[in-house]
């Protein structure tokens, strides 16, 4: 390592050079020998506190021998990434203070966990919000003992450290995060980090194209780093085995400019001279690409005030090679450590006689009495190169979700639908709520945080009406027909790409920096962001918790094309299971509405959208159907979350023989008919009917906080009747629900049974039971009163399924009766 000095600093020789090459261009070296001594020393604490992080339970300044009880019992972490993500956080430092920037540090790496932890931790951020961490001998060696430790911190950039907004625990989604981040944020400066290994995901490729939706003018500027220290786990890496011809023409592709800061193969060593070149390279790097944002702006204001389009820019982004596992130990054992695979996690584990001493050797190289005084203050030479105030990366407002303000938000009884009798008109309930979001987007457009997000579905799911206020973003190339066709809009705040996992990225760091948003999907494909949904809701369970992190507006699904009206598609298309996957979360954090008609939907839209802290999941059909509630009653009922109505029933005044319950459009008209089919059958069944608009209601209050009382429950289902449920999703789902009601023997769930193909609409219904003639049978077979005298009746109904059958196998439509059927009451 680099040698010291008396004074207890670390003296690098002088410069190589005058001058460092850049894209074949010979430039000045950015760093005065100073400001480089001084930058390396800040590199070398924050691995050596990396590495105590790792490794250390006490002892943390090495004042004594190191012994095996200075060494945790069980060693997790991951080394490997780390000193390269340390490199880039001393050089994101300068760009900040020489140019006086935000910045936001997306870790795509994020199981370098340590070394943002270290950095934070420098600059003394991490002290104001964990006033016992602080940067004393002591706190220095609380920072170790709390890393991957019972009770401690997470080995992740996980919620609880300042700065972050990216936990990077699963990996591909740092770009399209520091896209989102960026967009309307024309102050940030988003670095997004992004790990050899992340680089092969598919969500990452995709999310690379984030360049044809970024505005120079309007958005921040993300710095893409993609760091190839050349392996994963236990393998290479592709792109770090690509030559750099190769790695060139693919992110020209993409539309980047990249620019190269290596070290060497044949360099990987601790010889000065090598630190003294990669640091003036990566700070010339660091400025020429700041330098490209500059001129990238300026040139959109000069075409924009000309009246002309914006030319899409090729952005820079930085390609750094540097070795895995980076200034540690070369090789332990006889076996290759540095520049290997073996550095990933810990190097070394087993902690035997040998290998502490190993440890102490490697702790030692950094030079620990040059980077911290005797009272295990940084030195201040060191300090003084990290931001002030909110300018710190660890103390950056806008991803503590303090920098956020609520939607304004017209009036939605505005956009009811008027209907004479319940159940006897249609409306298309996602275009009422199109228009409803239209408002919202134009009430909002000079603060500029709602956008809404897609794959490409907008006006396939009737939100067209927000094309009235905005277009669709899109900073690529135009064709002539795109002008009077197509929406394009290059400062649009339509959202569209044909990639869920982007779309998902892009609005979750849309929410994580303060603003608000709609994602409209396909119900069936939503499951593409199965996983991206789990990392989300354990983000926000967790930071409900962290007292300086505010709670940011809540991420809002619209799932619809749903599983009952892609009977066009086919069985491809039909899986309602989303809601299943979204209920395994923390009740806190997560919610499922069904609204069953347009009015009941714009108050829930409305509620969504003012909430948050929450995953709001919303099912809605897009195709004309039935309107059951006025304004008043929707919004009373989409506030309770469940009722009765009274105009559907029947039992006032007595007990009901049986409950006719319903969640969701579809199962709501198919219980309304074979309520309609008992009533014209059966005169004297007492139907009490009742409808579900917020599924978690039927859970325990104890359970979900929108959860009923067992009393109210009760009330409403009673605990001895039968209990039909006809449900949009799978039933078993209902019985999870409500296992532990008191009641809950008597509830017979029907819902989606993985039946389906291209077929009636109302066929899909049938073949998954779910429709009026099998749940008027299902009544029958379980009220006492009618197993003895329905006999006839059930037979005719079941006939009716023949009858069915037959016909649309003929005609290739509905029977008029189905098809044409309306709430005769």
């Amino acid at each position: 390592m680099l040698a010291s000095s008396e004074e207890g600093k670390t003296n690098l020789l002088p410069t190589i050079t005058n001058t460092t090459h850049i894209r074949g261009v010979t430039v000045a070296q950015p760093l005065s020998p100073s400001v480089l001594d001084r930058m390396h020393r800040y590199f070398q604490a924050a691995n050596y506190l990396s590495v105590g992080q790792i490794y250390l339970l006490d002892n943390p300044m090495l004042k004594l021998p190191l012994k095996r009880e200075h060494i945790k019992p069980r060693l997790l972490g991951h080394w490997g990434t780390t000193p390269g993500l340390n490199f880039i956080f001393a050089h994101a430092n300068r760009i900040i203070t020489e140019r006086e920037v935000n910045m936001i540090y997306i870790t795509g790496p994020g199981h370098g966990g340590p070394g943002f932890v270290a950095n934070t931790w420098i600059e003394g951020s991490y002290e104001e919000f964990f006033p016992n961490i602080d940067r004393t001998e002591a706190g220095m060696q609380r920072l170790f003992k709390q890393f991957s430790f019972p009770r401690g911190i997470p080995s992740h950039v996980a919620p609880e450290t300042p700065g972050s907004m990216h936990e990077g625990g699963e990996l591909g989604y740092s770009v399209s995060h520091a896209y989102g981040a960026a967009l309307d944020n024309p102050d940030q400066v988003v670095i997004a980090v992004v790990g050899d290994g992340e680089a092969e995901t598919g969500p990452l490729a995709a999310s690379w194209h984030s360049t044809k939706y970024i505005h120079p003018i309007n958005d921040g500027f993300v710095l893409p780093i993609l760091h190839l220290n050349g392996y994963k786990i236990a393998n290479p890496t592709l792109l770090a085995r690509m030559d750099k011809e190769e790695v060139t023409k693919l992110f020209e592709g993409y539309g980047y400019e990249p620019i190269f800061v290596e070290l060497k193969q044949e360099t990987f060593n601790d010889k000065p001279e090598t630190f003294v070149q990669i640091h003036q390279d990566m700070a010339a790097a660091m400025d020429l690409c700041m330098d490209k944002f500059a001129a990238i702006r300026a040139k959109a204001i000069a075409e924009r005030d000309a009246g002309q389009p914006i030319v899409r820019p090729r952005w820079p982004m930085i390609v750094m090679r540097t070795p895995k596992g980076w200034t540690g130990p070369k090789e332990i054992k006889g076996k290759k450590v540095e520049d290997y695979w073996r550095s990933h996690q810990v190097p070394f584990s087993d902690i035997d006689g040998e290998n502490v001493l190993n440890l102490e050797k490697w702790l030692a190289s950094y030079d620990v009495k040059s980077l911290f005084n005797d009272d295990g203050s940084v030195k201040e030479d060191i300090v003084s190169l990290a931001p002030k105030g909110q300018k710190r990366i660890g103390s950056n407002p806008v991803v503590h979700g303090q920098v956020s303000k609520d939607l304004k938000m017209p009036d939605f009884r505005n956009y009811e639908v008027k209907f004479e009798k319940p159940g006897t008109e249609n409306a298309e309930m996602t275009r009422v709520m199109g228009k409803f979001l239209r408002d919202i987007m134009k009430e909002n457009e000079a603060e500029k945080n709602f956008r809404i997000f897609g794959p490409d579905e907008t006006a396939s799911n009737r939100w067209n009406d927000v094309f009235d206020v905005s277009g669709k973003t899109w900073l690529a190339n135009y064709f002539e027909e795109d002008k009077t066709n197509d929406f394009l809009q290059q400062d649009g705040r339509v959202m569209e790409i044909l990639s869920e996992h982007t779309c998902q990225g892009w609005l979750e760091a849309y929410n994580l920096t303060g603003r608000h948003g709609f994602f409209s999907c396909y119900e069936a494909f939503i499951h593409v962001i199965d996983s991206m949904f789990n990392q989300h809701a354990k983000w926000l369970k967790t930071t409900r918790h962290i007292n300086w992190r505010k709670p940011i507006p809540s991420l809002n699904y619209l799932l619809t094309s749903h599983v009952w009206r892609q009977d066009h598609n086919g069985f491809s298309h039909q899986d309602p299971g989303f809601i299943d996957h979204v209920v395994n979360k923390k009740a806190e954090v997560i919610r499922v509405y069904l609204p069953a008609d347009a009015n009941t939907l714009l108050s829930v839209t409305d509620h969504v959208l003012r909430s948050r802290h929450y995953v709001n999941v919303v099912v809605a059909g897009k195709q004309p159907a039935l309107q059951y509630l006025n304004m008043d009653q929707a919004i009373k009922h989409a506030t309770k979350g469940l009722g009765i109505w009274d105009w559907a029933s029947n039992d006032d005044g007595g007990e009901p023989d049986v409950v006719m319950a319903c969640a969701g459009e579809i199962p709501t008209m198919e219980a309304l008919a074979a309520t309609d089919l008992l009533r014209q059958h059966f005169p004297d069944l007492k139907i009490r009917f009742v409808n579900v608009c917020d599924l978690m209601t039927l859970q325990p209050k104890e359970e979900h906080p929108h959860g009923l009382s067992d009393r109210e429950f009760d009330a409403i289902f009673t605990t001895d009747k039968p209990v039909m449920f006809a449900f949009h999703g799978y039933p078993w789902l209902i019985h999870r629900l409500t296992y532990r009601r008191n009641g809950h023997a008597n509830i017979h769930a029907r819902g989606y049974i993985e039946e389906g193909s291209t077929s009636t609409p109302f066929d899909m219904v049938v073949v998954n039971q779910l429709d009026r003639f099998n749940l008027a049978i299902d009544v029958i077979d379980r009220v006492p009163k009618l197993q003895k005298i329905g006999a006839h009746v059930r037979q005719k109904l079941a006939d009716k399924l023949v009858e069915h059958a037959q016909y649309i196998a003929v005609v290739g439509d509905d029977l008029p009766e189905v098809k044409n059927w309306k709430w005769p009451y």
